[in-house]
């Protein structure tokens, strides 16, 4: 009987680890992959006014969101001189906390409502499930303890284990 225990123990202790390793390789991807648009759009100027006023006027003008959408994207154009350094360093920040696994539930949560605006911004310009996967990764990450392995957020939950930001 104690046998039959230990092992069911061992069987799960194994798959929470597998768990949390999958976990933790989505989390590094998905921070990678918020570096990398951070320095392919730093190159291609589009966090600089003219740039980023042009790219969310295309959208405005050539995708099929909602209009009450379209007005939130239209503020946010005539205002670019703050939301394209505003975007920044939302793309940089949360590559950066997603890679070392630091406050990786919140940081998560954030990128779920970020690439969830882009994905609707997106809508009829681009291919759905493109951002769709990642939205829904960021998701995933947010509610897991995708930090606790191989990340920053695995020394800061044996200090403080009942805290929800890891």
């Amino acid at each position: 009987m104690a046998t039959n225990a230990t092992l069911l123990r061992t069987e799960r202790t194994v798959t929470g680890q597998n768990a949390a390793n999958g976990l933790a390789i989505v989390r590094v991807t998905l921070g990678a992959m918020f570096v990398w648009v951070f320095f392919e759009n730093l190159g291609k100027g589009l966090y600089r006014p003219t740039g980023y006023a042009s790219l969310i006027d295309y959208y405005i003008k050539q995708g099929h969101a909602p209009a009450a959408w379209k007005a939130v994207m239209g503020l946010a154009a005539s205002h670019a001189a703050m939301a394209a350094p505003l975007q920044a360093m939302t793309e940089i920040s949360l590559g950066v906390l997603l890679i070392i696994g630091l406050l990786t539930r919140p940081a998560a949560f954030v990128a779920f409502l970020y690439l969830g605006s882009l994905w609707v911004s997106e809508w009829g310009t681009a291919w759905i499930w493109e951002l769709l996967v990642p939205v829904m990764a960021s998701l995933g990450l947010a509610l897991g303890s995708a930090g606790r392995k191989w990340g920053v957020d695995a020394w800061l939950a044996q200090r403080w284990p009942s805290s929800l930001l890891w």
